[in-house]
């Protein structure tokens, strides 16, 4: 009995470990997978607005998408992020209106639809902003390659995401065509989508 107590008072010790280092490996096996260009990226899929709609990426046919995952608390990344997608849009004047873009929360018990409406319109007045239950934003998020995860901070009670930050370029059939990564300036991200917009 008191082996038994032994053995599991290591578990509890251990486990936080363990499954710290399981999410650290989730996490290199998605990167590895979106970098190597080897795997399948991208599925379609259906969630919901910031208006109750249920929406499906096949809506969207015959544009390009750009896709991005986050959240509304984050506090620099994907505010960063969204104003590059903005900035790339109005640059491509008249042409930007054959591109969508879309925004995935990662947060869906915070981010509700009243949150999510007044943040996609803060960036862009197309910017449609897309939630789910938890098991939908992971299933999306995964196929993406996009590893994300609740962190702690200081009382139990908050909590940040850190998150892969990665714009996805999607052709007009919706199938993935490339990423951008953080931090790409929106003028290297109008070259490539024009690129796409004037292929075949």
């Amino acid at each position: 009995m008191k082996l038994a107590r032994t053995l599991l008072c290591a578990l509890m010790l251990f486990a936080p470990l363990a499954f710290a280092q399981a999410t650290r490996d989730e996490g290199a096996r998605l990167m590895n997978e979106l970098m190597s260009g080897k795997a399948s990226v991208g599925m379609p899929f259906t969630l919901t607005n910031a208006h109750g709609k249920r929406v499906s990426l096949a809506d969207f046919r015959g544009k390009l998408v750009l896709l991005y995952f986050g959240y509304t608390s984050c506090p620099d990344v994907c505010p960063t992020d969204l104003l590059a997608i903005a900035h790339t849009l109005k640059s491509l004047g008249k042409a930007g209106e054959q591109v969508q873009p879309l925004f995935v929360t990662l947060d869906p018990s915070r981010d509700t639809p009243e949150v999510l409406r007044g943040y996609a319109a803060a960036f862009h007045p197309r910017l449609i902003a897309l939630t789910g239950s938890e098991d939908e934003i992971r299933r999306v998020a995964t196929a993406y390659k996009v590893f994300y995860e609740k962190v702690r901070i200081e009382r139990a009670d908050l909590y940040l995401i850190d998150h892969a930050a990665f714009t996805f370029l999607l052709d007009r059939q919706g199938k993935y065509v490339m990423f951008f990564p953080p931090g790409t300036p929106p003028e290297r991200m109008a070259v490539m989508v024009r690129e796409q917009l004037s292929a075949k």
